[in-house]
C-alpha cells in the first residue's frame, strides 16, 4: 500500500509560457501523472498545485482543464494563500518586477521558496532574499534547468571523466529569430524588448550561463560584453508598435577559474544555422565535444584530422562527419522536471541541495556586471559572493 506525503505548492505565475508548460504541465502535473516521487518504504511524496494570479477566469480555466478543483486549486489572493499554514512551498515564474517582494513575503510567512531567475532585478535585491531564506531557516531553490539537459548532462560525463585532458576554451551560440509582431506573430512576450519592463536578453541569459559555466568549468571571474538592440521597433500582443528599449543580443567573454576562455553569443536576432537552439563547443589537449540540447559529438586528440589551409581549392572533407555520438546509455527525463523532484526530496528528506538563492544570486550578479561592461566598454572582475 502507497502512502502519499502531500506537499502543497502555491505556483505563482502558471498563465504564462514557461510557468505553464515546463513547472505546472511537464514537472508537477507530470509527477502526479507518474504517481508521485518514490521515496522508498512504499511512500510517495505526492504535490498538490494551488494556481494563484491575477486573472481567476484563466486560472479556473487551467484547473478545469487539467482536473483539480476550482474550489481549493485557485487564488487571487496572494496574502492568503500565504497565510494558510497548510501551503509547504511558494513557487514563483512571475514577471521578474513582480518578483522579489512576492518571495519575500512567502519567506516572511515561512514558506520554502522554489523559483525562476533571474531571482531579482539586481545584485543587492538578489543577496538580500538569500539572506532572509537563510535567516528564516527555510529551504530554498531556484531553477537552473539547463543542467539537465540531455546534452549538457553527456557533456559533464565527459568533463567528470577526464576526456578534454586540460580544457582550453568554451564557445557558445544561442538564440533564434523572433519575430517583430507585425507579420508574424512573436515568439516571446512583449516586456522581454522593454527594459523598464525587466527585459533584456542579458537578464535573461546571463543567470543561465553563469551557473553552466560555474558547474561545468569553473567559477566565471572576468566579463566583457557588448550589447545591441538590434531591432528598435515590434509589435505587441495588440498589434500596437512600441519601441524596443532592451537588448536583444549580447556577445560575451568570459574567463573562468584555471585559466579557461569562454565566449558565448545570445541573440533573438539570429537566424539558426546549427543543429540545436544552443550549442557549446569545447576544446581541450587531449579532444573536443559539442553539446547541444540533447545531442553531443565528440572528436578525440588521435582521432582529429589533420587540415590544411588552402582558399584556391574547394573543401573537400566534411567536417561534420568526422565527428562520434555520445550514445544516452539512460534516460533523459525533462529537465525542469528532475529539479523539481530533487526540491521536493530536499523539502521532505533534507537531502543535499546546491542551487540555491545565493545560487541565484550569482546569476543576477553576472547580468548586472555584463551589463556595466558593456555601457563601459570595460572587463570587469565577478567578486566572490558569500552571505
Amino acid at each position: 500500500m502507497t502512502t502519499k506525503k502531500t506537499v502543497r505548492i502555491a505556483m505563482n505565475g502558471v498563465t504564462g509560457r514557461m510557468g505553464y508548460r515546463q513547472h505546472l504541465v511537464r514537472s508537477i502535473l507530470a509527477i502526479r501523472e507518474q504517481g508521485g516521487v518514490d521515496i522508498g518504504d512504499g511512500t510517495v511524496i505526492w504535490p498538490e498545485p494551488v494556481l494563484v494570479g491575477r486573472r481567476e477566469h484563466a486560472l479556473r480555466a487551467l484547473a478545469e482543464r487539467h482536473g483539480l478543483d476550482p474550489a481549493t486549486a485557485v487564488t487571487t489572493d496572494l496574502d492568503a494563500v500565504l497565510a494558510d499554514d497548510s501551503i509547504d512551498i511558494y513557487f514563483d515564474s512571475q514577471i521578474t518586477l513582480a518578483r522579489e517582494a512576492a518571495i519575500t513575503k512567502a519567506i516572511a510567512a515561512g514558506k520554502h521558496i522554489y523559483t525562476e531567475k533571474p531571482t531579482a532585478t539586481g545584485l543587492d535585491g538578489a543577496l538580500a532574499l538569500a539572506r532572509q531564506a537563510k535567516d528564516a531557516g527555510i529551504k530554498h531553490g531556484v531553477v537552473q534547468d539547463k543542467l539537465f539537459l540531455p546534452g549538457l548532462l553527456k557533456l559533464k560525463r565527459l568533463v567528470d571523466g577526464g576526456f578534454f585532458g586540460r580544457i582550453l576554451s568554451v564557445r557558445g551560440e544561442f538564440g533564434y529569430w523572433v519575430f517583430e509582431g507585425d507579420w508574424q506573430a512573436a515568439q516571446r512576450p512583449s516586456w522581454n524588448y522593454r527594459t523598464e519592463d525587466g527585459g533584456g536578453i542579458v537578464v535573461d541569459m546571463f543567470p543561465h550561463w553563469e551557473y553552466v559555466l560555474h558547474e561545468l568549468f569553473g567559477r566565471v571571474e572576468t566579463v566583457q560584453a557588448v550589447t545591441a538592440t538590434h531591432i528598435p521597433q515590434r509589435w505587441d500582443e495588440q498589434g500596437k508598435p512600441y519601441e524596443a528599449t532592451a537588448d536583444d543580443a549580447a556577445y560575451g567573454i568570459f574567463q573562468l577559474a584555471g585559466g579557461i576562455v569562454a565566449q558565448i553569443n545570445s541573440s533573438w536576432s539570429v537566424r539558426v544555422n546549427r543543429d540545436e537552439l544552443v550549442e557549446f563547443q569545447v576544446d581541450g589537449t587531449e579532444g573536443s565535444a559539442v553539446a547541444g540540447l540533447r545531442n553531443c559529438r565528440v572528436q578525440h586528440r588521435s582521432a582529429t584530422p589533420k587540415p590544411v589551409w588552402n582558399p584556391d581549392l574547394p573543401a573537400t572533407e566534411v567536417f561534420r562527419e568526422q565527428w562520434q555520438e555520445v550514445p544516452d546509455n539512460g534516460e533523459f527525463d525533462n529537465g525542469f522536471k528532475a529539479q523539481w523532484e530533487l526540491f521536493l526530496r530536499h523539502v521532505v528528506l533534507d537531502e543535499p541541495y546546491t542551487w540555491d538563492l545565493l545560487a541565484g544570486a550569482r546569476g543576477v550578479q553576472l547580468a548586472e556586471l555584463g551589463l556595466t561592461s558593456a555601457a563601459e566598454g570595460t572587463r570587469l572582475s565577478v567578486p566572490e559572493l558569500s552571505l
